[in-house]
């Protein structure tokens, strides 16, 4: 029986009850990378010596939340003794000396790094060359679209990534897996913290993994606690102009209808967002491109982002780089525009995954196009600094799981996880791709 496929808690018990060794469950996993990945492209690196001799210096240790764990890190977090490319090749070669501090807690509970996973440059898109392991024609998403192929298809049970404007929750949704982006400051932030938007996070096929691992990622045990919760279902939050599928719209409406027959009130949100905060998102995104570039080799560039560079550059000059309107955000808009809801649902993505192919030749214009109109759900949670999650909820009639995205205000984790875990239990997913 190979250790592959199975949950984080499931392995971490069985290893610190002895039923089975970290060698034994690594070596199962490098073997599924070995099989797989040739197919879907979700590691830079494979660490396979060094995973083995930490598997091995681990022994049997009880005491240990992550015994024997293997987990992916995305290509922009510090392992010590590798280099984050970020993506881009005009990135220092440099290796890190330490780890960053969340990989330092995931080892020292037992984990094992097994990879670092394949991102696009500078982490700036919502799609990766990463092929989606339920339909090698689809995009994994992105940025984080390296970690959560390699979850879906059962080469880790666990991965790291990070969510600036969606990058965990939009390559989770295309994946079918669970992902979370905690509220401002519960961790640590990647190195390029993108205006202080973007999060650390975990990447799962279960919620009870997702809250093991933010347990040790925080040091702070998460206890999800969830009754009698107002929960506003918001199929289409968009603007006039954009789209949802129907069949992501449904998936809102569906879970909304489960939630109630748990005992909570559920309401329709009725409301969408402003204008003026999708130009604001926008801005800032630009932005972020302006600030991660601007120290690197323009040459050693693909040409989409040093365009995304120059207009974020412009965009600053001019003042309109969309500061003012996340500040507004973060500080009173989304609690308005979110009204008297505990929790909010929407679709995490709004169409099916592109085609993984060929973005880093593509222009700007094509590349912001599709990213804007396939994903822009995301976004106006990491403005205010507020926890969302995503969770699988059915397929769509094109194979493909549906995601659906959960928001609570601040402090809010908690909540997000009860629900998940009960709509975990209510409507179960297929935890790896049917193709794999």
């Amino acid at each position: 029986m190979s250790w592959a496929g199975r949950t984080a808690v499931e392995i971490a018990d069985a290893v610190r009850a002895g039923e089975a060794t970290a060698e034994q469950v690594v070596a199962d996993h490098l073997e599924a990378v070995a099989a797989r990945d040739g197919a879907i492209g979700a590691f830079r690196t494979v660490l396979a010596d060094s995973a083995m001799a930490e598997a091995k210096a681990l022994g049997h240790r009880p005491d240990l939340p992550l015994a024997g764990v293997p987990v992916a890190i995305k290509d922009n977090v510090a392992v010590a003794g590798h280099t984050a490319t970020n993506g881009s090749l005009a990135s220092p070669a440099s290796a890190a000396l330490t780890d960053h501090p969340v990989v330092a807690r995931l080892r020292a509970a037992g984990a094992i790094v097994i990879g670092l996973t394949k991102v696009p440059e500078l982490c700036l898109y919502a799609f990766s060359e990463t092929r989606n392991p339920w339909n090698p024609d689809r995009t994994a998403g992105g940025s984080s679209g390296g970690s959560a192929a390699a979850v879906a298809s059962g080469m880790v049970p666990l991965a790291l990534g990070n969510d600036g404007l969606g990058s965990l929750r939009i390559p989770a949704a295309c994946c079918g897996v669970v992902a979370l982006k905690p509220g401002h400051g519960m961790l640590e932030p990647p190195p390029h913290d993108w205006f202080a938007m973007a999060e650390n996070g975990p990447l799962s096929t279960s919620v009870n993994d997702t809250i093991l691992a933010l347990t040790v990622m925080t040091g702070t045990p998460i206890l999800p606690e969830a009754e009698d919760l107002r929960i506003a279902v918001a199929p289409n939050p968009l603007p006039p102009g954009f789209s949802v599928d129907a069949e992501f719209q449904e998936a809102v409406r569906a879970a909304g209808a489960t939630l109630r027959e748990a005992g909570h009130t559920v309401v329709d949100h009725g409301r969408r967002f402003p204008m003026s905060l999708g130009w604001s998102t926008i801005a800032a995104w630009y932005s972020c491109a302006a600030a991660d570039a601007g120290d690197l080799d323009q040459r050693r560039l693909e040409g989409r982002t040093r365009s995304m560079a120059r207009t974020g550059r412009l965009l600053q000059k001019i003042r309109r780089d969309g500061t003012r309107g996340r500040d507004d955000w973060r500080a009173n808009g989304a609690d308005l525009w979110f009204g008297d809801a505990d929790v909010l649902i929407t679709p995490t993505i709004a169409h099916l995954p592109p085609s993984p192919d060929g973005w880093a030749s593509k222009g700007m214009a094509r590349n912001a196009y599709t990213n804007i109109t396939y994903a822009p759900l995301t976004g106006a949670w990491n403005m205010a600094g507020w926890p969302a999650m995503t969770l699988p909820f059915g397929r769509h009639s094109s194979g493909l799981p549906i995601g659906i995205q959960l928001i609570a205000p601040p402090d809010g984790e908690g909540m997000l996880l009860s629900l998940a875990g009960y709509l975990e239990r209510a409507r179960p997913w297929a935890r790896h791709a049917s193709l794999i």
